[in-house]
């Protein structure tokens, strides 16, 4: 049943895409304002096949600690999901991804329209000043910013060091991040098509100011709240750990 409710899901969701990937292209000399309320109907279509035919519901956490102006937000990131279902919690937003993704037909080509932050990832310092200067622009606009500071997909129970981008971002800028954690792997795996049926728990965190830090020092803090908050919402995933992995996790990296 699992399989056949996502095969009809992904057939309804592509052609979905397919349609909304066309009008945002015939959109792209319309104001950004009205290829954000495009984007809210392709998303409407998504959510409504997410919960009629998969089976997915969401609860979010925290929802009193989101400012009311945009600003940066840096979310764990294990699957597809969140790069959709964020967006329904902070509205409109962005994502700071890698430049191949605006190749993709039809998909790619909403990205574009859109005015996601498509960075050069092999770039270097070009990549980090590139994001700044477009993410600037983006929240002068009134615009969330969203980042997955891993920098990739990370498959449940498993940490990786966060990367440097965001918090260098977060700190030239003077923004505060939100930092938000969610379990959205164990009904949407990495790199499967077959989706479970279940509960998605978002948590938004307090945010956190970034004035007179360095970047290490607001990566480590997003980071230990991340990680910690995701020991809250899937205490399952990390059986494993013993006392001494625990001590470990909360000390500063080498």
């Amino acid at each position: 049943m699992i399989a056949l409710r996502s095969f009809v899901f992904w057939v309804l969701i592509s052609a979905s895409t397919i349609v909304f990937g066309t009008g945002f292209v015939l959109s792209i000399l319309l104001p950004l304002r009205a290829r954000f309320w495009l984007l809210r109907c392709w998303r409407a279509s998504f959510n409504l096949f997410a919960r009629g035919i998969l089976g997915l519901r969401v609860k979010v956490l925290g929802r009193e600690n989101i400012p009311e102006k945009p600003t940066l937000v840096l979310a764990k990131h294990e699957s597809a999901w969140e790069t959709v279902g964020l967006q329904d919690i902070f509205i409109p937003a962005v994502f700071v991804m890698k430049k191949e993704l605006l190749r993709v037909p039809f998909f790619g080509w909403g990205l574009y329209a859109l005015n996601m932050i498509a960075i050069d990832r092999g770039a270097g310092r070009a990549a980090l000043r590139q994001m700044l200067e477009q993410g600037l622009q983006r929240l002068r606009a009134g615009i969330w910013i969203i980042v997955f500071p891993e920098g990739t997909r990370v498959p449940p129970g498993e940490t990786v060091r966060y990367k440097s981008g965001a918090a260098y971002f977060a700190m030239k800028s003077g923004m505060a991040v939100v930092p938000v954690a969610h379990n959205a792997a164990d009904v949407w795996p990495k790199k499967s098509l077959r989706i479970r049926p279940g509960l998605i728990t978002v948590s938004v965190g307090p945010p956190i100011a970034t004035e007179g830090l360095k970047d290490a020092e607001v990566n480590r803090a997003v980071e230990t709240w991340i990680e910690g908050e995701m020991r809250q919402i899937a205490p399952w995933r990390y059986t494993w750990e013993n006392t001494e992995t625990r001590m470990n996790l909360s000390k500063p990296h080498a």
